[in-house]
Protein backbone atom coordinates (compact mmCIF):
# COMPACT_ATOMS: atom_id res chain seq x y z
CA UNK A 1 0.00 0.00 0.00
CA UNK A 2 1.50 3.45 -1.19
CA UNK A 3 1.27 6.23 1.13
CA UNK A 4 -0.57 9.02 1.34
CA UNK A 5 0.53 11.48 -2.17
CA UNK A 6 3.25 9.09 -3.06
CA UNK A 7 3.40 7.01 -6.43
CA UNK A 8 5.87 4.64 -5.09
CA UNK A 9 4.94 1.55 -2.71
CA UNK A 10 6.21 0.75 0.92
CA UNK A 11 9.15 -1.14 -0.23
CA UNK A 12 10.53 1.17 -2.23
CA UNK A 13 9.63 3.92 0.24
CA UNK A 14 11.73 2.47 2.82
CA UNK A 15 14.58 1.76 -0.06
CA UNK A 16 15.18 5.53 -0.94
CA UNK A 17 15.14 6.35 3.14
CA UNK A 18 17.35 3.69 4.10
CA UNK A 19 19.96 4.45 0.93
CA UNK A 20 19.74 8.14 1.99
CA UNK A 21 21.01 7.30 5.45
CA UNK A 22 23.59 4.92 4.18
CA UNK A 23 24.90 7.68 1.76
CA UNK A 24 24.42 10.49 4.71
CA UNK A 25 26.94 8.53 7.04
CA UNK A 26 29.32 7.55 4.07
CA UNK A 27 30.06 11.22 3.67
CA UNK A 28 30.39 11.61 7.26
CA UNK A 29 33.59 12.24 9.39
CA UNK A 30 32.79 10.46 12.56
CA UNK A 31 31.74 6.99 10.65
CA UNK A 32 34.81 7.38 8.57
CA UNK A 33 36.98 7.60 11.45
CA UNK A 34 35.46 5.97 13.67
CA UNK A 35 35.82 3.00 11.43
CA UNK A 36 39.39 3.28 10.57
CA UNK A 37 40.23 3.01 14.63
CA UNK A 38 38.31 0.01 15.05
CA UNK A 39 40.40 -1.24 12.04
CA UNK A 40 43.80 0.02 13.66
CA UNK A 41 42.67 -1.33 16.71
CA UNK A 42 42.31 -5.17 15.25
CA UNK A 43 45.45 -4.74 13.39
CA UNK A 44 46.84 -3.44 16.00
CA UNK A 45 45.90 -6.49 18.13
CA UNK A 46 46.77 -8.68 15.30
CA UNK A 47 50.45 -7.42 15.44
CA UNK A 48 50.89 -7.32 19.42
CA UNK A 49 49.68 -10.90 19.46
CA UNK A 50 52.64 -12.09 16.52
CA UNK A 51 55.07 -9.97 18.08
CA UNK A 52 54.81 -11.53 21.38
CA UNK A 53 54.18 -14.85 19.98
CA UNK A 54 57.52 -14.30 18.11
CA UNK A 55 59.46 -13.43 21.25
CA UNK A 56 60.54 -16.99 21.89
CA UNK A 57 63.01 -17.64 24.13
CA UNK A 58 65.92 -17.96 22.54
CA UNK A 59 69.44 -19.38 23.90
CA UNK A 60 73.05 -20.08 22.45
CA UNK A 61 75.13 -22.66 24.01
CA UNK A 62 78.61 -23.07 23.03
CA UNK A 63 79.96 -26.76 22.84
CA UNK A 64 83.61 -27.68 23.03
CA UNK A 65 84.97 -30.67 21.11
CA UNK A 66 82.57 -33.14 19.85
CA UNK A 67 79.15 -31.80 19.60
CA UNK A 68 77.04 -34.62 17.89
CA UNK A 69 76.04 -36.66 21.15
CA UNK A 70 75.18 -33.78 23.62
CA UNK A 71 73.66 -31.02 20.94
CA UNK A 72 70.86 -33.50 19.86
CA UNK A 73 70.50 -33.63 23.89
CA UNK A 74 70.53 -29.64 24.37
CA UNK A 75 67.89 -28.88 21.97
CA UNK A 76 65.94 -31.31 23.40
CA UNK A 77 65.75 -30.90 26.67
CA UNK A 78 65.13 -27.20 25.25
CA UNK A 79 62.40 -28.20 23.83
CA UNK A 80 60.86 -29.40 27.16
CA UNK A 81 61.71 -26.10 28.68
CA UNK A 82 59.97 -24.15 26.12
CA UNK A 83 63.54 -22.71 25.02
CA UNK A 84 64.61 -22.47 21.15
CA UNK A 85 68.56 -23.93 21.65
CA UNK A 86 71.19 -23.11 18.65
CA UNK A 87 74.18 -25.39 19.84
CA UNK A 88 77.64 -23.49 18.49
CA UNK A 89 80.91 -25.71 18.36
CA UNK A 90 83.96 -23.86 20.04
CA UNK A 91 87.35 -25.03 19.97
CA UNK A 92 88.17 -25.21 23.56
CA UNK A 93 88.12 -23.87 26.84
CA UNK A 94 89.78 -20.26 26.29
CA UNK A 95 87.64 -20.18 22.94
CA UNK A 96 84.15 -21.22 25.15
CA UNK A 97 85.17 -18.61 27.98
CA UNK A 98 85.66 -15.64 25.08
CA UNK A 99 82.50 -16.58 23.27
CA UNK A 100 80.43 -16.44 26.63
CA UNK A 101 82.60 -12.95 27.62
CA UNK A 102 81.64 -11.05 24.32
CA UNK A 103 78.06 -12.39 24.58
CA UNK A 104 78.46 -14.37 21.23
CA UNK A 105 76.98 -17.52 23.16
CA UNK A 106 74.63 -17.48 26.61
CA UNK A 107 76.67 -19.92 27.88
CA UNK A 108 79.52 -22.98 27.02
CA UNK A 109 79.49 -26.04 28.17
CA UNK A 110 83.21 -27.73 28.73
CA UNK A 111 83.62 -31.44 28.39
CA UNK A 112 79.85 -32.00 28.09
CA UNK A 113 80.58 -36.06 27.61
CA UNK A 114 83.21 -36.57 30.15
CA UNK A 115 83.57 -37.13 33.82
CA UNK A 116 83.83 -33.52 34.56
CA UNK A 117 81.59 -31.31 32.60
CA UNK A 118 81.78 -27.71 33.27
CA UNK A 119 78.69 -24.99 32.44
CA UNK A 120 80.64 -21.17 31.95
CA UNK A 121 77.40 -18.20 32.21
CA UNK A 122 78.59 -14.51 32.66
CA UNK A 123 76.09 -14.45 35.14
CA UNK A 124 73.64 -17.29 37.09
CA UNK A 125 71.05 -18.72 35.18
CA UNK A 126 68.51 -21.33 37.12
CA UNK A 127 67.27 -21.65 33.42
CA UNK A 128 70.38 -22.58 31.82
CA UNK A 129 71.57 -24.94 34.42
CA UNK A 130 68.64 -26.51 34.46
CA UNK A 131 68.91 -27.26 30.46
CA UNK A 132 72.57 -28.24 30.29
CA UNK A 133 72.09 -30.90 33.78
CA UNK A 134 69.25 -32.22 31.72
CA UNK A 135 71.06 -32.83 28.82
CA UNK A 136 74.62 -33.85 30.22
CA UNK A 137 72.27 -36.36 32.40
CA UNK A 138 70.81 -37.63 29.33
CA UNK A 139 73.89 -38.07 27.38
CA UNK A 140 75.27 -40.18 30.70
CA UNK A 141 72.14 -42.13 31.16
CA UNK A 142 72.83 -43.34 27.23
CA UNK A 143 75.87 -44.33 27.57
CA UNK A 144 75.37 -46.32 30.83
CA UNK A 145 72.35 -48.20 29.39
CA UNK A 146 74.74 -48.85 26.03
CA UNK A 147 77.13 -50.29 28.75
CA UNK A 148 74.75 -52.61 30.04
CA UNK A 149 73.19 -53.65 26.87
CA UNK A 150 69.78 -51.88 27.52
CA UNK A 151 67.88 -49.95 24.74
CA UNK A 152 66.44 -47.15 25.78
CA UNK A 153 63.16 -48.02 24.56
CA UNK A 154 62.84 -50.81 27.37
CA UNK A 155 62.45 -48.08 30.15
CA UNK A 156 59.10 -47.40 31.41
CA UNK A 157 57.23 -44.71 28.87
CA UNK A 158 55.54 -42.30 30.86
CA UNK A 159 51.61 -41.41 28.93
CA UNK A 160 49.91 -38.04 29.21
CA UNK A 161 46.15 -37.73 29.50
CA UNK A 162 44.41 -34.83 29.57
CA UNK A 163 41.07 -34.69 31.28
CA UNK A 164 40.28 -31.35 29.84
CA UNK A 165 41.46 -31.26 26.37
CA UNK A 166 39.35 -27.98 24.89
CA UNK A 167 40.00 -25.55 27.36
CA UNK A 168 42.75 -24.04 25.00
CA UNK A 169 40.06 -24.13 22.30
CA UNK A 170 37.55 -22.57 24.73
CA UNK A 171 40.13 -19.50 25.72
CA UNK A 172 40.38 -18.98 22.59
CA UNK A 173 37.09 -18.88 21.69
CA UNK A 174 36.48 -16.42 24.33
CA UNK A 175 39.00 -14.05 23.75
CA UNK A 176 37.24 -13.48 19.81
CA UNK A 177 33.56 -13.29 21.98
CA UNK A 178 35.28 -10.76 23.62
CA UNK A 179 36.72 -8.50 21.33
CA UNK A 180 33.47 -9.22 19.03
CA UNK A 181 31.24 -8.20 22.25
CA UNK A 182 33.39 -5.13 22.51
CA UNK A 183 32.37 -4.21 18.67
CA UNK A 184 29.17 -4.59 18.91
CA UNK A 185 28.62 -2.86 22.14
CA UNK A 186 30.32 0.04 20.18
CA UNK A 187 28.75 0.04 16.80
CA UNK A 188 25.11 -0.46 18.24
CA UNK A 189 25.91 2.98 20.32
CA UNK A 190 27.42 4.21 17.22
CA UNK A 191 24.64 3.57 14.74
CA UNK A 192 21.96 3.86 17.19
CA UNK A 193 23.10 7.33 17.98
CA UNK A 194 23.31 7.87 14.23
CA UNK A 195 19.59 7.28 14.28
CA UNK A 196 18.67 9.15 17.26
CA UNK A 197 20.45 12.33 15.62
CA UNK A 198 18.75 11.96 12.54
CA UNK A 199 15.47 11.99 13.88
CA UNK A 200 16.62 14.80 15.71
CA UNK A 201 17.71 16.72 12.96
CA UNK A 202 14.91 16.23 10.87
CA UNK A 203 12.60 17.45 13.39
CA UNK A 204 14.24 20.70 14.13
CA UNK A 205 14.78 21.36 10.58
CA UNK A 206 10.94 20.44 9.88
CA UNK A 207 12.11 18.29 7.24
CA UNK A 208 10.29 15.10 8.66
CA UNK A 209 7.02 17.24 7.48
CA UNK A 210 8.44 17.12 3.97
CA UNK A 211 8.59 13.56 4.47
CA UNK A 212 5.42 12.67 5.74
CA UNK A 213 3.65 14.24 3.27
CA UNK A 214 4.50 11.39 1.01
CA UNK A 215 5.29 8.78 3.67
CA UNK A 216 3.80 6.72 6.87
CA UNK A 217 6.22 7.36 10.04
CA UNK A 218 6.73 3.81 9.99
CA UNK A 219 8.17 3.70 6.63
CA UNK A 220 10.59 6.15 7.74
CA UNK A 221 11.75 4.54 10.98
CA UNK A 222 12.16 1.54 8.89
CA UNK A 223 14.04 2.83 6.67
CA UNK A 224 16.24 4.61 8.98
CA UNK A 225 16.79 1.31 11.34
CA UNK A 226 17.42 -0.81 8.26
CA UNK A 227 19.69 1.07 6.49
CA UNK A 228 22.01 2.09 8.93
CA UNK A 229 21.71 -1.47 10.26
CA UNK A 230 22.93 -2.83 6.85
CA UNK A 231 25.91 -0.33 7.26
CA UNK A 232 26.52 -1.26 10.23
CA UNK A 233 26.62 -4.69 9.51
CA UNK A 234 28.75 -4.65 6.51
CA UNK A 235 31.27 -2.65 8.41
CA UNK A 236 31.54 -5.21 11.27
CA UNK A 237 31.61 -8.02 8.61
CA UNK A 238 34.88 -6.31 7.15
CA UNK A 239 35.98 -5.92 10.60
CA UNK A 240 35.50 -9.41 11.02
CA UNK A 241 36.91 -10.63 7.68
CA UNK A 242 40.18 -8.71 8.45
CA UNK A 243 40.83 -10.15 11.99
CA UNK A 244 39.85 -13.78 11.34
CA UNK A 245 41.99 -13.31 7.97
CA UNK A 246 44.62 -11.54 9.82
CA UNK A 247 44.50 -14.47 12.84
CA UNK A 248 45.00 -17.29 10.63
CA UNK A 249 47.47 -15.56 8.19
CA UNK A 250 49.55 -15.26 11.26
CA UNK A 251 48.58 -18.57 12.94
CA UNK A 252 47.16 -16.82 16.05
CA UNK A 253 44.48 -18.74 16.69
CA UNK A 254 44.82 -23.19 16.32
CA UNK A 255 41.13 -23.59 16.02
CA UNK A 256 39.83 -21.73 13.22
CA UNK A 257 36.66 -23.54 12.82
CA UNK A 258 35.75 -22.48 16.21
CA UNK A 259 37.14 -18.75 15.17
CA UNK A 260 34.83 -18.94 12.23
CA UNK A 261 31.78 -20.12 14.10
CA UNK A 262 32.13 -17.43 17.13
CA UNK A 263 32.48 -14.20 14.93
CA UNK A 264 29.13 -15.89 13.08
CA UNK A 265 27.79 -15.80 16.41
CA UNK A 266 28.59 -12.20 17.03
CA UNK A 267 27.09 -11.02 14.12
CA UNK A 268 24.14 -12.84 14.55
CA UNK A 269 23.72 -11.35 18.01
CA UNK A 270 24.61 -7.71 16.65
CA UNK A 271 21.62 -8.19 14.25
CA UNK A 272 19.22 -8.84 17.34
CA UNK A 273 20.71 -6.10 19.53
CA UNK A 274 21.06 -3.01 16.84
CA UNK A 275 17.01 -3.90 15.91
CA UNK A 276 16.20 -3.59 19.58
CA UNK A 277 18.26 -0.31 20.35
CA UNK A 278 18.29 1.37 17.29
CA UNK A 279 14.10 1.16 17.80
CA UNK A 280 14.81 2.66 21.39
CA UNK A 281 17.01 5.29 20.30
CA UNK A 282 15.10 6.38 17.44
CA UNK A 283 11.89 6.47 19.74
CA UNK A 284 12.99 8.24 22.13
CA UNK A 285 15.18 10.73 19.97
CA UNK A 286 11.19 11.64 18.29
CA UNK A 287 10.13 12.99 22.40
CA UNK A 288 12.91 16.06 21.53
CA UNK A 289 13.36 18.32 19.33
CA UNK A 290 16.79 19.46 20.27
CA UNK A 291 20.24 17.84 20.03
CA UNK A 292 21.26 19.37 23.30
CA UNK A 293 18.05 17.68 24.60
CA UNK A 294 19.21 14.43 23.51
CA UNK A 295 21.66 12.65 26.08
CA UNK A 296 18.88 12.95 28.78
CA UNK A 297 16.34 10.44 26.34
CA UNK A 298 18.78 7.95 25.37
CA UNK A 299 20.53 7.90 28.53
CA UNK A 300 17.99 4.67 29.69
CA UNK A 301 18.76 2.05 26.93
CA UNK A 302 22.08 3.30 26.91
CA UNK A 303 22.31 2.22 30.74
CA UNK A 304 20.75 -1.21 29.51
CA UNK A 305 23.63 -1.75 26.63
CA UNK A 306 26.74 -0.86 29.38
CA UNK A 307 24.96 -3.56 32.24
CA UNK A 308 25.07 -5.68 29.20
CA UNK A 309 28.58 -5.50 28.24
CA UNK A 310 29.69 -5.58 31.88
CA UNK A 311 28.29 -8.56 32.44
CA UNK A 312 29.48 -9.93 29.50
CA UNK A 313 33.01 -9.05 30.85
CA UNK A 314 32.31 -10.63 34.15
CA UNK A 315 30.76 -14.03 32.08
CA UNK A 316 34.34 -14.90 30.49
CA UNK A 317 35.38 -15.36 33.56
CA UNK A 318 32.32 -17.07 35.21
CA UNK A 319 29.91 -18.26 32.03
CA UNK A 320 28.46 -20.88 34.27
CA UNK A 321 27.82 -18.39 37.06
CA UNK A 322 24.33 -17.00 38.35
CA UNK A 323 24.58 -13.72 36.72
CA UNK A 324 25.96 -14.57 33.22
CA UNK A 325 22.96 -17.61 32.98
CA UNK A 326 20.12 -14.94 34.23
CA UNK A 327 21.28 -12.07 31.51
CA UNK A 328 21.75 -14.30 29.00
CA UNK A 329 17.95 -14.52 29.22
CA UNK A 330 16.91 -11.05 29.59
CA UNK A 331 16.20 -8.91 26.09
CA UNK A 332 18.67 -5.93 25.64
CA UNK A 333 21.48 -7.79 28.10
CA UNK A 334 21.57 -11.53 25.70
CA UNK A 335 23.41 -9.92 22.98
CA UNK A 336 26.66 -9.13 25.13
CA UNK A 337 26.41 -11.74 27.27
CA UNK A 338 25.17 -14.66 25.13
CA UNK A 339 28.06 -14.74 22.47
CA UNK A 340 30.76 -15.20 25.70
CA UNK A 341 28.99 -17.91 26.79
CA UNK A 342 28.66 -19.67 23.82
CA UNK A 343 31.92 -19.19 23.33
CA UNK A 344 33.10 -20.86 26.30
CA UNK A 345 30.48 -23.96 25.57
CA UNK A 346 28.61 -23.69 28.37
CA UNK A 347 25.48 -23.24 26.71
CA UNK A 348 22.77 -26.20 25.70
CA UNK A 349 21.24 -25.36 22.40
CA UNK A 350 17.67 -24.50 23.93
CA UNK A 351 18.95 -22.04 25.93
CA UNK A 352 20.51 -20.06 22.83
CA UNK A 353 16.86 -20.92 21.38
CA UNK A 354 14.98 -19.33 24.22
CA UNK A 355 16.96 -16.04 24.26
CA UNK A 356 16.70 -15.77 20.87
CA UNK A 357 13.10 -16.07 21.21
CA UNK A 358 13.03 -13.89 23.86
CA UNK A 359 15.00 -11.48 21.69
CA UNK A 360 12.53 -11.22 18.84
CA UNK A 361 9.75 -10.96 21.09
CA UNK A 362 11.17 -7.71 22.67
CA UNK A 363 11.99 -6.49 19.28
CA UNK A 364 8.27 -7.18 18.34
CA UNK A 365 6.90 -4.86 21.61
CA UNK A 366 9.30 -2.26 20.80
CA UNK A 367 8.70 -1.86 17.27
CA UNK A 368 4.75 -1.92 17.60
CA UNK A 369 4.54 0.54 21.09
CA UNK A 370 7.67 2.54 19.95
CA UNK A 371 6.17 2.81 16.52
CA UNK A 372 3.29 4.17 17.95
CA UNK A 373 5.14 6.83 20.37
CA UNK A 374 7.42 7.90 17.03
CA UNK A 375 4.35 8.69 15.02
CA UNK A 376 2.48 10.45 17.74
CA UNK A 377 5.60 12.82 18.73
CA UNK A 378 7.35 13.08 14.92
CA UNK A 379 5.44 16.12 14.13
CA UNK A 380 5.46 17.86 17.64
CA UNK A 381 8.61 20.11 17.42
CA UNK A 382 7.71 22.60 20.50
CA UNK A 383 9.89 20.98 23.22
CA UNK A 384 10.26 17.43 24.83
CA UNK A 385 7.00 15.23 24.17
CA UNK A 386 5.39 13.40 27.23
CA UNK A 387 5.49 9.99 26.37
CA UNK A 388 2.16 9.42 27.48
CA UNK A 389 1.12 12.29 25.02
CA UNK A 390 2.93 10.94 22.23
CA UNK A 391 0.92 7.31 22.91
CA UNK A 392 -2.52 9.34 22.31
CA UNK A 393 -1.53 10.89 19.17
CA UNK A 394 -0.23 7.89 17.75
CA UNK A 395 -3.60 5.87 18.49
CA UNK A 396 -5.44 9.02 16.87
Amino acid sequence: MSAPGSPLGSGALIRLVAAREVSTRLRDKTFLISSAVMLLIILGVLVFQVVLGSGSDERRIGVTGDSAALGPALEAQGEVLGLDVTVVDVADGAAARTAVETEDVDAAVLDGTGPDPELVVRESDSTLEALVSGAVSSVALGRVLAEAGVAPGDLPQVSVTALDQTSAADQQRTVVAIVGVVLLYSLIILFGQFVAQGVVEEKSSRVVELLLATMRPWQLLAGKILGLGALGLAQIALIAVIGVGGALAFDVVDVPGDLVGTVGWVLFWYLLGYALFASLFAVAASLVSRQEDLASVLTPASLVLFVGFFVAIQAATNPSGTLAVVTSFVPGLSPMVMPVRQAAGEVAAWEVGLAVVLMLVAIALVVRLGGRVYSGALLRTSGRTKIREALRSGRA
